[in-house]
């Protein structure tokens, strides 16, 4: 690259050469162009890699208030979750192995975090909105679901749980 300085004398345009690029800026240059590659390249493989989902935000609603499972078919269930100072209801979720759900997130009061780690879902239920995300559960196990943004004094202790067992799930 090469830098000019323009100057008008008379007629005359006069093209000056100011400097040559240094090697040592060369080698700056190199090394931010492959750290910035290398960052694109670790973001666009992390979304593919884990597939990772932006919650809609539906039109509210009053009857997205009311906490419900609602089971659709063998493997497909709507949860409506409502989040309030210091609990999320419903507490507990039961649903069997290989199940679909698409969980309706609001809340009563405050802005509340709706966070399940395992499954990659990060949500926020603020009052007046609704989010809506769908998670596969494809393993048995305890999956809690927590609150991630502070709202008050008992945050600490708001937590729910999604339990996901064999096809014999308690309704």
């Amino acid at each position: 690259m090469v830098w000019y300085l323009f100057s008008d004398v008379g007629t005359h345009l006069k093209i000056i050469v100011m400097s040559l690029i240094d090697k040592s800026e060369k080698k700056v240059i190199i090394s931010t162009a492959a750290v910035l590659s290398l960052f694109l390249f670790s973001v666009l493989y992390a979304k593919g890699k884990y597939k990772s989902d932006v919650p809609e935000c539906i039109p509210y609603n009053k009857t997205y208030e009311t906490p419900k499972v609602t089971k659709l078919d063998d493997s497909t269930y709507q949860v409506f979750a409502v989040a309030q100072m210091w609990q999320f209801q419903p507490a507990e979720i039961y649903i069997p192995v290989g199940s679909e759900v698409d969980f309706f997130v609001t809340s009563k009061d405050v802005v509340h975090g709706f966070n399940i780690a395992p499954k990659n879902v990060n949500m926020m239920a603020v009052y007046g909105n609704v989010n809506k995300t769908t998670v596969k559960f494809d393993k048995p196990g305890v999956y809690k679901i927590t609150c991630h943004e502070y709202c008050g004094v008992g945050h600490q202790n708001m937590e729910a749980q999604v339990i996901v067992n064999y096809p014999t799930a308690k309704k």
